[in-house]
């Protein structure tokens, strides 16, 4: 019999921000977007004042300010590294993982006998919390989607300990009627309002809901999820990832920038870093669509274009993606048209290993390998951004650079931010 289990950080944002700061333990915490515009993460008392996901900043500033919430900018940085440690020690106690999230995981427990699934359960959770400061939840079901309905369970109810197991079907049952349909994995909004229409309400209604109505409304993968609800595993442990298929990088600006200059040193920049993301990934790209957009929220004035690049053969040089990158723009700048996002996509991604040489190629590759080697050892060595490209702007601070605000330091990841014990 199948066995899966769903290891869940509880608030991960908020709680890699109180990993090391211990004083804000108990105290509202909101944890922000890109230009500090909406909450993305919120601790449980934060949530308690009825602060909602996504909530626009502006429209919180009195309950902020009443309540003593402490807000923080999104720390990329630090949120990935702490992941990171998660992830490794997962892997110390079980051999089969998939990294689902940057804050989730699926644990494969096929392996273990019955009797010692609820001890290494808590286990996970006691050795997560102690190795890394991170509260986890475990969900333990016989399918991916059942555990994930546990860990919801194990997250919402302290009583639980952390760990709640549906494999037994009562405890399924009950598991699922307390679900609301619209928290099943891979129902979503759409789905949500087409189910409770005909009186769908909870996942138990559509475990036992008619097979062809669902599957002429969602196909394949709404019978998948019965079968899933039911027990009935339709859905693997990938420990082996599916190919990339793109890499992109984009960034809204906290207001519209109608400077030509400004907007190609953003360009710059984000095509420099998407050239990075390649090399670390050992990939090259084929192809690059570059996208502007201005505000789409003032309709009468919104502009929308793209622009798509292919080049002579596949590549990771930053040079040859920043050349691109503002050939393309030329072709969808509009004036006195003040742009609120661009981004930078890249596809027909390639291993470097397979590189397909041309007869007559204006370009060395050699030669760009090697300088492209030794930019990222430097940057690596001595910081991001040590070296670069001057069209990438030269004066700071720069109107498009994305606001954070309210960051705290990266303790795990700069060795300027490391904690101090006097």
């Amino acid at each position: 019999m199948s066995r899966f289990a769903l290891v869940d950080c509880n608030n991960f944002y908020v709680s890699c921000e109180r990993m090391f700061n211990p004083s804000l333990e108990g105290r509202p915490v909101v944890v922000l977007s890109n230009n500090d515009g909406c909450a993305v993460a919120r601790s449980n008392e934060a949530k308690a004042l009825g602060i909602g996901m996504g909530a626009p900043v502006f429209t919180l500033a009195e309950t902020l300010r009443r309540h003593n919430v402490a807000c923080f900018s999104s720390n990329y940085a630090l949120y990935g590294d702490m992941s990171r440690r998660v992830i490794l020690t997962l892997g110390e106690l079980v051999p089969d993982l998939e990294v689902y999230s940057i804050d989730e995981s699926f644990l494969d427990l096929s392996s273990f006998r019955e009797k010692d699934v609820p001890g290494l359960c808590g286990t996970i959770v006691t050795t997560v919390k102690r190795n890394t400061g991170i509260p986890v939840s475990v969900g333990v079901g016989p399918t991916k989607t059942l555990s994930k309905v546990a860990a919801g369970m194990a997250k919402k109810h302290p009583c639980l300990g952390g760990v709640c197991d549906v494999t037994d079907e009562r405890w399924r049952e009950r598991a699922l009627a307390a679900t609301p349909v619209g928290k099943v994995w891979g129902v979503g909004r759409r789905f949500e309002k087409f189910l409770k229409m005909r009186g769908i309400d909870t996942a138990l209604d559509l475990a036992r809901a008619d097979r062809v109505m669902v599957k002429k409304r969602m196909g394949i993968n709404g019978t998948r999820l019965l079968d899933e609800l039911s027990g009935i595993s339709c859905y693997p442990l990938e420990t082996n990832p599916p190919a990339q298929k793109g890499v992109g990088v984009s960034r809204t600006f906290a207001a519209g920038i109608d400077d030509r200059r400004a907007l190609c040193e953003a360009l710059s920049t984000y095509a420099e870093r998407a050239a990075e993301k390649l090399r670390t990934e050992e990939l090259r790209a084929g192809l690059m669509e570059v996208s502007a957009m201005s505000n789409r929220f003032q309709r009468d004035t919104f502009y929308y274009n793209t622009a798509v690049v292919r080049f002579p053969a596949p590549t990771s040089d930053a040079s040859e993606m920043i050349k691109g990158a503002l050939s393309a723009f030329d072709g969808i700048y509009r004036e006195n048209v003040p742009f609120k996002k661009l981004g930078i996509h890249l596809r027909e991604l390639s291993p470097e290993s397979e590189q397909q040489l041309l007869l007559f190629d204006a370009v060395d590759r050699d030669r760009s390998a090697s300088l492209m080697k030794a930019l990222d050892a430097v940057n690596t060595a001595m910081g991001k951004r040590t070296l670069g490209y001057a069209s990438s702007g030269l004066s700071e601070p720069k109107a498009w650079r994305t606001r954070f605000n309210h960051k705290s330091p990266s303790y795990t990841t700069c060795w300027d931010d490391i904690l101090r014990v006097f």
